[in-house]
């Protein structure tokens, strides 16, 4: 609440940036439990138990970076391979801090900046920067708590319904998850083409490392990780985001 100094009383109404961060974090935790709960149908395949689902979620709030990091634990991939693939999976929420940090008022302490760092996810970045005016902790810390604890938990009921239902309710309930990541990419390669060629690209040749020589015979994780950087590498010299002005 504000008070002006003159004699005419003026309250301000908008509620904090807390309380606002966590209403407009409702709906994105209500799709965060049904991906999550796609996410521990898969784990559950890979003998990951509710708990160690639910704090992986809580601490790694990455749908993409997640799975890889389920699948070289269910291949019992190395660590450094793990490690590896999540760097190159969540590359892009650098970007997105970088993004957020031009936002940051001037003088913003550095612990707050931290703040806003580990608070980032591509959904609350998105409404994030949606917002007039400069970006604050509260508001996506109070978005954050909602919606975080959302995935954990939607990830430990997953897990727990895998372990229940029929099995062939189980298989059919996995396929969710594919779903979901092709409900990212679909909508981004209906409008720039050159998103769909790399996409087409990395479909087919995720197809054939799994039967050329020496390739195949590497992990899934390891395969994840060069085809990652190689084909994002000869997208970005070849076709260019241009800049606006």
């Amino acid at each position: 609440m504000e008070i002006s100094t003159t004699d005419n009383v003026h309250i301000d109404r908008t509620g904090s940036p807390f309380r606002e961060g966590m209403r407009d974090g409702v709906p994105i935790a209500m799709g965060y439990f049904a991906v999550a709960f796609s996410l521990g149908i898969y784990a559950r395949s890979g003998g990951i138990t509710a708990i160690q689902g639910f704090i992986a979620s809580l601490l790694v709030y990455a749908s993409a970076g997640e799975y890889a990091g389920f699948t070289v634990m269910i291949e019992k991939g190395s660590m450094m391979t793990m490690v590896i693939a999540c760097v190159v999976i969540n590359a892009r929420y650098a970007l997105m801090g970088f993004s957020l940090g031009q936002r940051v008022p001037a003088g913003t302490p550095l612990w707050k900046r931290i703040l806003i760092g580990t608070a980032v996810t591509d959904e609350l970045f998105g409404i994030t920067i949606a917002r007039s005016g400069p970006v604050t902790a509260a508001y996506m810390y109070g978005a954050f708590l909602v919606a975080i604890p959302s995935w954990a938990a939607g990830t430990a009921v997953g897990i727990l319904a895998g372990s229940i239902l029929p099995q062939l309710v189980v298989n059919g309930l996995g396929v969710a998850l594919y779903g979901m990541f092709l409900a990212i990419i679909l909508p981004t390669a209906r409008k720039d083409r050159n998103v769909a060629a790399v996409i087409i690209v990395s479909f087919a040749a995720s197809g054939i490392s799994t039967i050329l020589p020496v390739i195949s015979e590497l992990s899934s994780g390891t395969r994840v990780i060069l085809l990652t950087v190689l084909i994002s590498a000869a997208a970005a010299v070849l076709r260019p985001v241009k800049e606006e002005q």
